[in-house]
């Protein structure tokens, strides 16, 4: 029976926790998982209760952080080198890029047989400065060559990885769409809209916009704060906005609404971890990133058949049905502001198209599609098999 060990950087809320459970879950009976990574940190929300759920058994790896430090990056090093020989895995399967390094670092010094690292986002542009993201280029090009195969999440990420920052050939990079269990996004709407409207004081003749995420510089929300104030001076619609998340800009966040005078039309509302809830209550969902993987939130929102108003970063465009939303470039605000003007004005047409859409956007992210496709995967590494360079 073939061991694989999965590591993560970290169990905080989002969607690398459930694609990392569901795979451990639910691929085939053949394979032995072992899921290991790092703890939630401070102004985010554990993750440990996903896993859990599935009746899965996770180790923490204390030793993982999330910044950078030398010495606990070696500290974490050396606890995965000792559960590597401990379980001695046939795969080393890392998600992430700390994760990734640190966990491929400590396979390739262990001889693990096959090594596969996926990127769910990447830290190339909006992050650091051109010295820093160099440096982090020259380390996952060398970790690239050491790995039997990279796994990108969508075909744009496929690109830019290959032919825009040179991590490795094309041919090493085997595209596997994220997969979730969607069906509860579908299941007893009504109730929960009505839940989450009586709870957060939406009148039934609002239009409900919510951005689901960490509050961080990169998520840009200070443009979705500005997007909001364009559509109640330019509509005569009744909108009422909400941040749904936590994180390092929320005092920054709240500073800004009150400099505009619009805490009545924006509200935070920490972590929901019932994330159905909340979007069976939204009307329209937002995105403001200037870097991205592939959003969960997004597919999310397309499966309770919400209307998209989002950034065309990372691997937006890949997961975002043509029904389901409009892309605006990262750097053109006063599209990103029209378009969801017209999302507002237009709200029927749009909330219409998109729920015709949203069963094809299930069926395209289903967790049971993204098991059958790693096992594909695996079966060929094991093999020593590695020239199809895509699943789907």
């Amino acid at each position: 029976m073939p061991k694989i060990l999965r590591i993560i950087n970290r169990f905080n809320l989002g969607g690398i926790t459930y694609n990392v459970s569901y795979l451990s879950k639910y691929l085939p009976q053949e394979y032995e998982t072992l899921l290991a990574g790092g703890t939630h940190e401070e102004g985010e929300e554990s993750s440990l209760y996903i896993p859990q759920s599935l009746g899965l058994k996770p180790l923490l790896v204390e030793e993982m952080r999330r910044s950078i430090n030398p010495l606990q990056d070696y500290f974490a090093y050396r606890r995965i080198k000792q559960l590597i020989r401990e379980f001695n895995p046939d795969i080393v399967h890392t998600h992430a890029s700390k994760a990734g390094a640190i966990g491929r670092l400590a396979a390739i010094g262990c001889k693990v047989p096959v090594i596969v690292h996926t990127f769910h986002g990447h830290v190339f542009h909006g992050y650091f400065g051109k010295f820093k993201t160099t440096v982090f280029k020259i380390i996952e090009r060398y970790l690239a060559k050491k790995s039997n195969a990279i796994v990108a999440i969508s075909n744009i990420q496929k690109q830019e990885l290959s032919a825009i920052h040179n991590i490795c050939k094309a041919d090493k990079i085997h595209v596997i769409p994220l997969g979730f269990d969607l069906k509860k996004f579908t299941e007893n709407k009504e109730t929960k809209r009505k839940t989450f409207r009586e709870k957060w004081k939406v009148n039934g003749d609002e239009i409900a916009i919510g951005i689901i995420g960490r509050l961080a510089p990169i998520k840009n929300h200070f443009l979705f704060i500005d997007a909001i104030e364009f559509v109640l001076k330019h509509s005569d619609k009744k909108i009422k906005a909400f941040i749904i998340g936590d994180g390092e800009t929320k005092q920054a966040l709240m500073s800004y609404i009150q400099q505009k005078q619009m805490q009545q039309s924006i509200t935070f509302t920490s972590w929901i971890k019932e994330v159905d809830c909340a979007l069976a209550g939204l009307d329209l969902v937002a995105l403001t990133s200037k870097n991205e993987g592939t959003p969960v939130s997004l597919i999310e929102a397309q499966a309770a058949a919400k209307f998209i108003v989002s950034t065309n970063v990372g691997g937006i465009q890949d997961i975002l049905h043509t029904d389901c939303g409009l892309l605006s470039e990262a750097n053109d605000e006063d599209k990103y502001k029209k378009n969801l003007l017209y999302a507002v004005t237009n709200f029927d047409e749009v909330s219409a198209k998109a729920n015709a859409a949203s069963q094809a956007v299930i069926e395209k992210f289903s967790y049971e599609r993204l098991c059958k496709d790693m096992d594909l995967l695996y079966k060929k590494l094991l093999t020593a098999d590695v020239t199809t360079s895509e699943i789907v």
